[in-house]
């Protein structure tokens, strides 16, 4: 992904001070910069990519540092040129819930996970969270606010019915919104039994939009087959694609009530992730897909993250 680098240079009695956080926004059209500061502007290409680092029994390791990472690009290693935790990032979540008639029996389970998972994760004045629904239709119930009351009310009108447009809902959120938030994790959450019979979408371009939008997908699967032991291997492995070619994870719990633990580890995993940025050596602006690979000299832990980038055209 392409970012701009701003060099913000105070003149100040005390010498030079970093601006907040990593990438400072640039001024809008007409606007003029404090008087006390001047900006000085390099741009740069840079790749940024957010990633979890879990332990054997799927916890998140909170300690890694830089030196037990490397990255490659298209089987190239490449440099890292900028490594951060982001417990304390700020998160853009869209959070999207199937409402087709294959999920009626779970149904109030969800709306009281999902209410939950809103007011555990969502940091008033810090992130924002988003509602929305899919069927024979998409519908943004709320749209993005930091106010977890506003987000429970909107999850108190949902209402089941119609069939499923579970592509076309996950390229809307992803294209629309989440794409258009700046300085933020994107997230998407899915709650699904991954079926799908009435999108214009498939598989390949939902999972397109989330990798040019960068937008980690957490599915929770809703299949009732296992809840009873049976397996939906289709249907599963669409969450499970969808979520591990985005840096995001999949979750098939074995009964309903394990929804809300699901929700738990989501949240505990966004506030412990990582981020890294590295200029690619392949300078070509070309539009083409470049594959990721991510690795850690840490035992026994696995790192999680998008499997790749569609670099800039020019």
């Amino acid at each position: 992904m392409r970012s701009r680098l701003f060099l913000t240079l105070s003149l100040l009695a005390a010498g030079a001070q970093p601006v907040g956080p990593q990438w400072a926004q640039t001024p809008s059209p007409g606007s003029s910069a404090p008087a006390s500061k001047k900006e000085l502007v390099v741009d740069v290409d840079l790749v940024n990519v957010v990633f979890s680092v879990l332990d054997k029994k799927g916890k998140a390791m909170v300690d890694v540092s830089q030196n037990e990472i490397s990255i490659s690009e298209d089987d190239t290693k490449q440099r890292i040129t900028n490594f951060t935790r982001e417990a304390d990032g700020p998160l853009a979540l869209a959070l999207l819930i199937d409402t087709s008639n294959s999920i009626r029996a779970q149904f109030k389970v969800e709306q009281e996970a999902a209410i939950d998972f809103f007011h555990t994760t969502i940091r008033r004045r810090l992130d924002k969270a988003m509602l929305v629904s899919f069927d024979s239709t998409v519908d943004v119930l709320q749209s993005f606010t930091d106010d977890a009351d506003l987000l429970t009310k909107a999850v108190r009108r949902l209402k089941t019915g119609g069939g499923t447009k579970m592509f076309d809902a996950i390229q809307f959120a992803c294209l629309e919104h989440l794409g258009k938030e700046k300085g933020a994790r994107r997230v998407l959450v899915l709650i699904s039994d991954g079926d799908d019979n009435m999108s214009f979408e498939v598989l390949n371009s939902a999972i397109e939009a989330a990798q040019r939008a960068s937008v980690a997908i957490y599915a929770i699967s809703t299949n009732t087959s296992g809840f009873f032991g049976m397996s939906a291997p289709k249907n599963d492995k669409t969450l499970k694609r969808l979520a591990e070619e985005t840096g995001g994870r999949a979750f098939f719990p074995s009964k309903i009530d394990e929804m809300a633990v699901n929700f738990q580890d989501i949240s505990i995993e966004l506030r412990n992730q990582y981020s890294l940025a590295y200029r690619p050596e392949n300078r070509r602006r070309d539009g083409s897909f470049r594959s990721i690979k991510i690795d850690t000299t840490r035992k026994d832990a696995k790192v999680f993250h998008r499997k790749g980038y569609f670099a800039p055209a020019s």
